[in-house]
């Protein structure tokens, strides 16, 4: 039997809790020390899928990019409203569960939920997520787009590793089932 891929969220948030500024912002991040790319590399190397939502995906499209940043991996943006796929994306507005259990029985490497916070938080509460490697950047920002919404249930987590970046801490938790 083979082993089923994992759902891992990789994500940074700053200490209180925010993955961005109400206006998408991710400046206080960039200014943070961090060491090399701060076990981004050694994470993408895991995974062959990436999951976003579509803000999430549409503020990478206005960033100007040379090139879209996940070339060559499967990327799939979850979206309320229906777009035609292109050459990067498949545009994904069905039900998350269905979808994701048939992504996960597919063969190859783990896949990457990276965000926004309504995906998050949709995986989250559907018990999709294997795992977390969350990365925490030393800045309060008081405000924002919240890492993880009010829920009604709980999640229990096992801490597997903690890693240090400089001035980021890499908090790596496993889902107990």
């Amino acid at each position: 039997m083979m082993n089923q891929r994992k759902i891992v969220l990789f994500i940074a948030t700053s200490l209180d809790g925010y993955i961005a500024t109400k206006d998408d912002s991710l400046e206080w991040l960039f200014k943070v020390d961090g060491e090399g790319d701060n076990g981004y590399s050694d994470f993408y190397e895991t995974v062959d899928t990436v999951i976003m939502g579509r803000r999430t995906y549409d503020w990478l499209l206005e960033q100007e990019l040379e090139s879209f940043p996940y070339e060559g991996k499967e990327c799939y943006v979850f979206s309320r409203t229906v777009s035609e796929d292109n050459e990067n994306v498949k545009f994904f507005s069905g039900d998350v569960v269905d979808f994701t259990n048939h992504l996960k029985n597919k063969e190859g490497k783990d896949i990457w939920v990276m965000g926004g916070g309504d995906l998050i938080h949709s995986f989250i509460k559907e018990k999709l997520v294997d795992e977390l490697i969350i990365t925490v950047s030393p800045v309060l920002i008081g405000k924002g787009i919240p890492l993880f919404k009010e829920v009604d249930f709980e999640l229990e987590l096992t801490l597997k590793s903690i890693n240090r970046f400089n001035q980021f801490a890499e908090l790596h938790y496993e889902v107990k089932r």
